[in-house]
């Protein structure tokens, strides 16, 4: 292919998911109560538990899965990590508003049912609940013969924390001159799997083959970070002020989903550690850049924009327990959403 992979040649058209979101938003507010303060669209559905202004606690959920990272855990038979991605999904969409994750649900699909696949499965469900602090509550399976193949299985995950009312981040707050923060990601996490497939099957390559320094295997099913135990200690400390995971979209189309009207953010692209997965996969794909951006996370698992005067306070905290974080950038008043910098 001369002209290079993109995601929607790959199968996925991210402008007709985004276009569809938008034409059902109207069905998705006729259910609405009182209660919920927050629009679809957003990292996590945020229900407030009491009269909206105050201490009131919120109810906060999200829904999501791990996408077709499936196809490479089922072909290699590496079943343990692919739950601790499954639990990552959500809680860190959860952490976005400032919540603490409470409890997890699951839902395990399959065509035929082998007990040793689940229960791995569910070890790492098990595990990545641990590094989020929150509670495996239950779940559901379903064996579905003719709906998947005999090996094949699909999940699907369910988290619910809270929040103070007074406490939620929601993005208002941010200003002109806040920092931002990335919070380096453990690789490809759990997005754009199926343009990482199409570009790797495309030259050959095996999933499990070692190229170079890379170990395929190991860095395609590096588990999700989860950043719940870290960012929860750092809001004892810091007012952050917005917070926005980098998954589907890259921090191009996330960002900007946090930053009030009339805001952009200048990045410094240069600044931002991108580890070798992403070069790799670029060059052997002929990927252009612009579509790396906004596909892969690129090295960048979350981000956090924080008040100037807080900023080093911020990192040292953050690197105190165990993240790797530093500043790429600053909030302008701007309409472009991301302006990259060299």
């Amino acid at each position: 292919m001369t002209e290079g992979w993109t995601y929607q040649k790959a199968g996925v058209n991210v402008d007709l998911a985004n276009t569809t979101v938008e034409k059902i938003k109207t069905l998705v507010k006729s259910t609405r109560r009182p209660e919920v303060i927050t629009d679809i669209g957003g990292f996590s559905g945020v229900f407030c538990m009491g009269e909206k202004g105050g201490s009131h606690p919120c109810l906060v959920a999200s829904t999501d899965g791990v996408g077709t990272k499936l196809k490479i855990a089922i072909h290699l038979g590496v079943h343990d990590s692919i739950g601790i991605d499954l639990v990552a999904m959500c809680v860190n969409d959860i952490l976005c508003t400032g919540a603490e994750p409470w409890f997890f649900l699951d839902y395990f699909a399959c065509g035929k049912l082998h007990s040793n696949i689940l229960e791995r499965v569910i070890s790492g469900v098990v595990q990545g609940c641990q590094l989020a602090g929150c509670a495996l509550l239950g779940g559901e399976t379903a064996e579905m013969p003719g709906m998947y193949q005999d090996n094949d299985y699909d999940l699907a995950g369910f988290a619910v924390g809270s929040v103070l009312e007074d406490h939620l981040i929601d993005g208002h707050s941010i200003q002109n001159g806040d920092g931002v923060i990335a919070l380096a990601s453990s690789g490809l996490h759990s997005n754009g799997f199926s343009l990482v497939r199409k570009v790797l099957d495309w030259n050959h390559i095996q999933y499990d083959q070692v190229v170079g320094d890379l170990d395929l295997a190991r860095e395609l099913l590096k588990p999700t970070r989860i950043y719940v135990k870290s960012v929860l200690k750092l809001l004892k400390e810091v007012s952050v002020r917005g917070i926005a995971h980098i998954t589907g979209g890259g921090i191009v189309e996330n960002v900007p989903r946090i930053l009030p009207q009339h805001h952009g953010v200048s990045l410094f692209k240069n600044e931002i550690h991108i580890p070798e997965i992403f070069s790799f996969l670029q060059k052997i794909g002929k990927i252009p850049e612009t579509e790396m951006w906004r596909t892969f996370n690129m090295g960048v698992g979350m981000i956090l924009i924080i008040e100037k005067s807080e900023i080093d306070k911020t990192l040292h905290l953050l690197n105190e327990n165990g993240e790797n974080a530093y500043l790429i950038g600053e909030v302008i008043l701007d309409r472009e959403g991301v302006k990259w910098n060299d």
